[in-house]
């Protein structure tokens, strides 16, 4: 029998999950600040999307972040490890 490795996973962006945040952000903040909808209005539903869009709109600016720097590090590492001189002898 040949040893076969499973097929990868299929690769997605990183600044996927960031993405989602804040879209899910920006739809608590506008139901916890701009929306004219009654049911949206009430006390509970309004301080729930005004606290939730916060949390999620910094956490999304956080990991963006984090991502950015690590694929920063990772092109700088790739690019060291193309450029390292080789032995042939």
């Amino acid at each position: 029998m040949t040893d076969q490795k499973p097929p990868a996973p299929p690769l997605i962006s990183p600044y996927v999950f960031p993405v989602l945040l804040a879209g899910f952000g920006l739809w608590c903040l506008y139901d916890g600040w701009f929306t004219t909808n009654p049911k949206m209005l009430e006390p509970f539903n309004q301080w729930f999307n005004r606290i939730a869009s916060g949390v999620l709109l910094t956490w999304s600016v956080v990991d963006f972040i984090r991502t950015h720097k690590r694929d920063k590090a990772e092109q700088a590492e790739q690019t060291a490890r193309n450029q390292e001189p080789t032995d042939h002898d």
